[in-house]
């Protein structure tokens, strides 16, 4: 059975002068968030975007999806540290995804850590829903323990 998340925002104005604010969201855990063009397309200044917002969803999927995928390998994480940037160009939307893990997993080595961090770029579910970014890249380190 699928599971259902929302979110809930109202925007006023227009585009470039108006504003909006992310209520929250289904579960209760964020809002409520400011957003604005100018904070989107240049300077945040204390407000959120949505290509913020897709970088923690996609950051919390991916690191997700590579710790099964290395429990199910035999070797899961002791600790996954995952930052996503997403890069906005206004105009053409979002051009580039950044996806960067350092990883401290014992028993694993470098190849294997490598191997995986792929199938997880390639496997977690909000990879799959940015699939139109024309530029995706992963930069996976494996920590010593």
């Amino acid at each position: 059975m699928a599971t259902d998340r929302t979110a809930k925002v109202t925007w006023q104005g227009s585009l470039m002068d108006g504003s909006g604010t992310i209520e929250g969201v289904g579960s209760g855990a964020l809002g409520p968030l400011d957003v604005t063009w100018v904070s989107r397309a240049d300077t945040p200044d204390g407000r959120t975007s949505p290509e913020e917002l897709i970088a923690a969803a996609w950051a919390s999927c991916y690191s997700m999806s590579l710790s099964h995928a290395l429990a199910g390998a035999g070797t899961p994480p002791e600790r996954l540290e995952t930052q996503v940037t997403v890069s906005f160009q206004p105009g053409e939307g979002i051009v580039k995804g950044a996806i960067a893990v350092v990883g401290t997993v014992p028993g694993v080595d470098h190849s294997s850590f490598l191997a995986e961090a792929e199938t997880a770029k390639q496997n977690c579910p909000v990879s799959k829903a940015l699939t139109g970014i024309p530029e995706v890249t992963l930069d996976a380190t494996l920590a010593t323990a």
